[in-house]
């Protein structure tokens, strides 16, 4: 009995660690698309900084990926920039491997 608590445990805290990693990538990959936004958007090093928070925050609305599109899209078409929200999309999913490769060598 022993022995199968100490896999329940094992795979609890591997569930744990796991998602803790999956919410740091999320954020770190927001804040590198809030920070090409901000590129794209003619901010300067210290608004980019501000505008990348905003994004990382705007994560927080709703699940999934749709309330950080919205959000640099609309920025986006406020400053007469046309994009579709599939080309948000595909820039936000190439962003999450940079995300994971930076978290796992420690940057």
């Amino acid at each position: 009995m022993a022995n199968l608590d100490d896999r329940r445990d094992a795979f609890e805290k591997k569930f744990a660690h796991d998602e803790e990693l999956r919410f740091k990538a999320t954020a770190r990959r927001n804040k590198l698309f809030g920070l090409w936004a901000a590129h794209q958007l003619g901010k300067s090093s210290a608004d980019a900084e501000e505008y990348s928070k905003a994004v990382i925050l705007a994560d927080f609305q709703e699940a999934g990926d749709g309330d950080v599109i919205r959000k640099v899209r609309q920025d986006f078409e406020a400053a007469g920039k046309t994009t579709s929200d599939a080309e948000l999309a595909g820039i936000l999913a190439g962003l999450m491997n940079e995300a994971v490769e930076q978290i796992r060598s420690g940057r």
